[in-house]
């Protein structure tokens, strides 16, 4: 009798199970469906597309694909706005979010909402660049936030002029790079992208079109650089020009030792007059033929020693570095560089150099990829690892990460360079360690079908091992590109910035419609 009646109380419990379920279902079929009819009756000058959306459920990192029900293709402002104000008016009865993908190269689903509206916004890119050079007391350039940086290169340099500020590939928008940060070699001098912005128009998550500045809504400003898409849609903005030069003195020696390689590059971001313009390095194990296959590119100082160095088996640091060069100062900059490298402790024999165009050094990385995609090896998993590590404990980690943890880097670059923090903004959303002076930590590995120990699970598994050391050793690092699933993660990761960040997104985002791809909040849904 007992097991009957087991059985006939879990017969009702699946029968209420299927049944709630098929509600859900249901309820969820109905909700698609009205939010599709309305979204259509929508008056936009672009459009929006409801069946080829595929190609926004991916990104750059090749793990998450969570499909959209939408991709607006805005033709102005204005679209976004009405499509963002049109969610927002519907209220928490929706279950629809917004996402701002640019080209795509988000690591982990960022850009990504399942369900939702993405928006693309090379979209908006056809505006015409406005550069102003000889009204304004500094030159700067107006684009659209999602015009690519190449683009703003290509513009900007009719007019003599560049921005101060860039990324290593230049292949991705405006409004992506200052929604994180924006670094590269420039920024021990210039500070990232996102201090070198003066002005910006922003769509928030209520549909408002709002111009900000450090003078006019700086809350806003404030919040959005480095906000990770919370609080608003970049859709323009204002960009610090300078003089550009016209060619590039490019270097680059290594190291056999890190502390050696880390005194040099501290020395050089801190050096009074920035003997150079452009500060990086790399962390290189276990790579054959090394320079030979600089060669390719560079001069050697020394060519018989450069020959006969090996790099088998060996953990090197390369530091490299670029001075800009003019046509009328290039002799005595040359003699300068000479006496800055005489004051730096690398490998005598090591000593590489080239003079290339300013615009082939920037986008240098472009033709790595060009390379990549024509061996089908860009279109890959990139489970990268970003991190962003105080001076007083970098060489602890290296200790611990670089040929222990890390044996490899032949499939991916190890960048390594110290920025100055006086150099970033405070008061924008960016995370930082609070140190003066803290390193940047790129391990961007990617997965490689075929080759061995480089699968996904296998490189995550070696980056949860990087944090669980840094963790244990107490080494103070902040995760730039950030990536984490739980609340409590998000509040320790953004420390004392956290309470201002959660105001912001009340204020500016208060349903969570904005960026649920970066998993910070979570749009709350009735579905009463």
């Amino acid at each position: 009798m007992s097991y009957l009646l087991r059985k006939r109380t879990m017969l009702i419990v699946r029968s209420f199970t299927i049944l709630l379920l098929s509600c859900i279902a249901f309820k969820l079929a109905c909700c698609f469906s009205s939010s599709i009819s309305s979204l259509k009756a929508l008056p936009l000058v672009g459009h929006l597309e409801f069946e080829d959306v595929h190609h926004a459920s991916k990104d750059f990192g090749n793990r998450y694909q969570l499909i959209p029900l939408a991709v607006l293709h805005p033709k102005s402002v204005s679209d976004i706005a009405s499509a963002i104000r049109h969610i927002w008016m519907m209220g928490p009865h929706s279950q629809l979010t917004v996402a701002a993908r640019g080209r795509g190269h988000s690591l982990q689903g960022q850009a990504q909402t399942r369900h939702g509206v993405v928006i693309h916004m090379e979209s908006l890119h056809p505006q015409k660049l406005q550069v102003y050079s000889m009204d304004a007391p500094a030159p700067y350039v107006d684009v659209s936030g999602g015009e690519l940086w190449i683009n703003i290169l290509h513009e900007t340099l009719k007019y003599g002029l560049a921005p101060k500020s860039w990324t290593d590939y230049l292949h991705l928008t405006v409004g992506g790079t200052l929604s994180n940060a924006g670094i590269s070699g420039q920024a021990f001098r210039h500070g990232p992208q996102i201090s070198n912005v003066h002005q910006l128009e922003i769509v928030t998550g209520k549909g408002e079109i709002l111009n900000c500045s450090k003078r006019q809504n700086s809350d806003l400003f404030d919040g959005v650089l480095g906000g990770l898409g919370q609080f608003g849609i970049i859709t323009r903005a204002r960009i610090a020009l300078e003089p550009a030069p016209t060619m590039v003195k490019w270097i680059r020696v290594l190291y056999l030792d890190f502390s050696a390689f880390a005194k040099d590059q501290e020395q050089l971001i801190s050096a009074k007059g920035h003997k150079f313009d452009y500060i990086e390095g790399f962390v290189i194990i276990n790579r054959t033929g090394l320079l030979n296959n600089w060669r390719l590119s560079f001069t050697p100082e020394e060519p018989l020693e450069a020959s006969q160095f090996k790099s088998d088996g060996r953990t090197l640091y390369c530091l490299e570095l670029a001075k800009y060069l003019k046509q009328d100062n290039k002799d005595v900059i040359n003699q300068e560089v000479k006496e800055t490298l005489s004051e730096l402790s690398y490998v005598s024999s090591t000593l590489f150099s080239t003079e290339v165009t300013y615009e082939a050094f920037l986008d240098r990385v472009h033709v790595s990829e060009v390379k990549l995609r024509s061996k089908g090896q860009w279109e890959v998993p990139h489970p990268w690892l970003n991190l962003l590590v105080p001076r007083s404990t970098i060489r602890e980690f290296a200790k611990g990460v670089f040929g222990n943890i890390l044996t490899d880097t032949s499939n991916g670059p190890v960048i390594v360079y110290p920025v100055n923090k006086s150099k970033w903004d405070n008061q924008t959303s960016a995370v930082t360690p609070e140190e003066e002076v803290f390193y940047l930590v790129a391990i961007l590995t990617s997965a490689v079908p075929g080759k061995e120990d480089g699968g996904v699970e296998q490189i995550l598994k070696r980056n949860r091992r990087i944090l669980e050391f840094s963790e244990e050793a107490g080494i103070g690092l902040k995760q730039y590109l950030p990536h984490y699933t739980t609340r409590e993660e998000w509040r320790s990761h953004f420390g004392a910035k956290w309470g201002e960040f959660v105001r912001r997104k009340s204020r500016y985002d208060p349903l969570a419609i904005l960026a649920p791809g970066q998993r910070i909040f979570e749009k709350a849904v009735s579905y009463s």
